[in-house]
């Protein structure tokens, strides 16, 4: 019998909140013996052309090379014993090429060229299921900042109110690292997706003049690009995608906490799209829990968990790593899932959310107008000085702080300020539309920025 799994993101029930489906088809067992054989079945297609083995076996061996035509008990046995699942996978699929061809099978490779090659394609495919995802997020974002660009709301430092700004403006926030993490995941393709092919030790030896022919034939035969020099020890293409899925993870992380934290019952400004029982509670009937924020927060910080074992991993001795390189297996699937699974909570939360720009008015004056304390002193700075300005609208801070009074009635209190300002200035002065500064402008740049990335329409 299959033993159940243990990682809660491969498992059926769990396994519905982290990770996607899709990508646990990219990843999983099969589609992972799937690529080594299609390594495999590639090199010998590339030696035949060359004229190295024969066209009959090549055919053969591809024809043979198909998961579903593995024993994986045998497969698993031999993995056990040899400690690499590489030499029984050669072994049934020259038995499955007939005993002619099945001598052709493996020609002049070692282990780790097939591995690498084969979790390289994976790679390839995996990174072709988040761009779009990562590309819709954005689409939504964008849309999201395009509509609330003067949606007026308080801008918050240290949990509390500090200045006003717009929700158009924090959407922004969050769609700006977004774009860099497209441009970043546009550069880091060419340095990953490369073949790794060098035989024993990395220098082509099994194949003689023959290497390098072989090499160039292959990479175009899958598709990959050809590194100057075999990469089996030199891990840095696969350390910076995790890193990369790292990173991605951390921006998806800022826009997760700020949803919720403006999902607060007494805040109350921004809500995740609800469907009936999501977020709800086994007791509390009225509860809608941040759920798709959550499960954002658990997975990225399960990927930033995973980074640091990828860099170690870059440690490799000599020409064959003695354990870094088996630890890879552990962490870079693992970090591809569960980034996939935050990224679709992150799509999730951007397309569908709820945006009450009431309440973010209300929430905004409910401090009676402290919230542009600063915008008063500015205002006065010019007919009262700086440091006389802040100590003014400072003791009328905490006038209207104690007698629970709007702002401008305190200042209208303080004579400095009686004598230089009507009632109308001062409400000039306090209206906090009046003090967004490049708010604005910020949206619009990020705004080009997104349209110059030709994002899918929304």
């Amino acid at each position: 019998m299959t033993p159940d799994p243990v990682n809660p993101a491969d498992q059926v029930v769990l396994g519905a909140l982290y990770g996607t489906d899709a990508m646990r088809r990219v990843f999983g067992e099969t589609a992972w013996l799937q690529r080594m054989l299609d390594v495999e079945a590639a090199l010998a297609r590339t030696q035949a052309r060359l004229g190295i083995i024969p066209e009959d076996a090549a055919r053969a061996i591809a024809a043979a090379a198909r998961a579903e035509n593995l024993d994986r008990a045998a497969l698993a046995a031999a993995t056990r014993n040899t400690g690499y699942p590489v030499v029984g996978l050669v072994r049934q699929l020259s038995a499955l090429a007939g005993a002619e061809a099945g001598r052709w099978t493996h020609w002049g490779a070692t282990t780790q060229d097939i591995m690498d090659s084969a979790l390289v394609l994976q790679i390839r495919d995996a990174l072709d299921l988040i761009a779009p995802d990562l590309d819709a997020l954005c689409a939504a974002l964008a849309a999201r900042a395009r509509e609330h660009r003067g949606t007026v709301m308080a801008g918050r430092t240290h949990l509390q109110h500090a200045l006003p700004v717009t929700f158009g403006y924090k959407c922004a926030v969050w769609l700006s690292p977004l774009l860099a993490m497209r441009e970043r995941l546009r550069e880091l393709r060419p340095r990953v997706l490369r073949l790794q092919f060098g035989g024993a030790a990395g220098t082509l030896a099994s194949l003689g003049p023959c290497g390098l022919e072989v090499a160039a034939g292959l990479a175009r035969e899958l598709g990959l690009a050809e590194p100057d020099i075999p990469w089996h020890v030199a891990r840095d293409g696969l350390a910076e995608t995790v890193c990369w899925l790292g990173l991605l993870c951390g921006a998806l992380s800022k826009l997760a906490t700020d949803v919720m934290l403006l999902m607060q019952t007494e805040v109350a400004e921004v809500a995740e799209p609800h469907q009936e029982g999501r977020g709800g509670s086994s007791t509390m009937p009225q509860k809608r829990n941040p759920i798709a924020c959550e499960y954002v927060l658990a997975q990225s910080r399960g990927v930033h968990a995973l980074v640091p074992q990828v860099l170690a991993a870059m440690a490799q001795d000599h020409e064959r790593a003695t354990g870094p390189w088996q630890a890879e297996p552990l962490a870079i699937p693992q970090a591809f899932l569960l980034a996939h699974g935050a990224l679709a909570q992150a799509r999730t939360i951007a397309e569908g959310m709820t945006v009450d720009a009431a309440r973010m008015r209300r929430n905004l004056e409910s401090t009676g107008g402290l919230i542009v304390a600063e915008a008063v002193m500015m205002g006065l700075a010019p007919l009262l000085g700086r440091g006389e300005a802040h100590h003014v609208v400072n003791r009328a801070c905490d006038v209207a702080r104690a007698e629970g009074i709007p702002l401008a009635a305190a200042l209208a209190r303080e004579p400095a300020v009686a004598a230089r300002l009507d009632a109308a200035a001062l409400a000039r002065l306090t209206d906090p539309a009046g003090y967004l500064g490049a708010a604005e402008a910020f949206v619009d740049r990020v705004l080009a920025r997104a349209a110059a990335a030709s994002l899918p329409a929304r």
